[in-house]
């Protein structure tokens, strides 16, 4: 399979971008986090940014594939474009506005949005879907962070 560039850039631009403006809009609030009592499990901070970029580099691979098959189903990228918002929101939710119980549900409404898209994506081309298997498992522990964060910084 020869990859086709125009394509694969607006791909791999999209979630980047996302990624890049959330970062941008949140960068003031991130001390926040270093404030925060925060769960076991919790990674260093130095690693949000470092798994996020590659979450957002597969992501843009998994679009990339699931555009570039004909047997995607339509609802896919309406699919992938809402889990892009979601993504997008939290960030501003949870660290711009400190609504950790409200994040917490809107995560919960993107974890069932990445599984949907997963889905589709995953009838159109088996790729695809794998390269969004490890989104769905960071926002799964991003999910038990920012409960747990509720809980404990009530």
């Amino acid at each position: 399979m020869k990859l086709q560039i125009r394509k694969l850039l607006p791909q791999l631009a999209a979630p980047l971008a996302v990624g890049g403006l959330a970062a941008l809009l949140t960068k003031d609030s991130m001390d926040l986090f270093d404030e925060l009592i925060k769960p076991p499990l919790t990674p260093p901070a130095w690693v949000f940014p470092v798994v996020w970029t590659v979450l957002y580099l597969m992501m843009g691979f998994a679009a990339y594939f699931a555009v570039i098959s004909p047997q995607t189903p339509a609802r896919a990228l309406p699919l992938y474009a809402a889990q892009l918002f979601f993504n997008f929101c939290w960030s501003l939710l949870f660290f711009n506005f400190r609504a950790f119980l409200f994040s917490f549900v809107w995560l919960v409404i993107l974890w069932v949005l990445i599984l949907f898209t997963l889905l589709a994506f995953r009838r159109g081309s088996k790729t695809a879907g794998r390269l969004l298997v490890p989104y769905l498992v960071w926002v799964t522990l991003a999910g038990y962070l920012n409960l747990a964060i509720f809980i404990l910084n009530r």
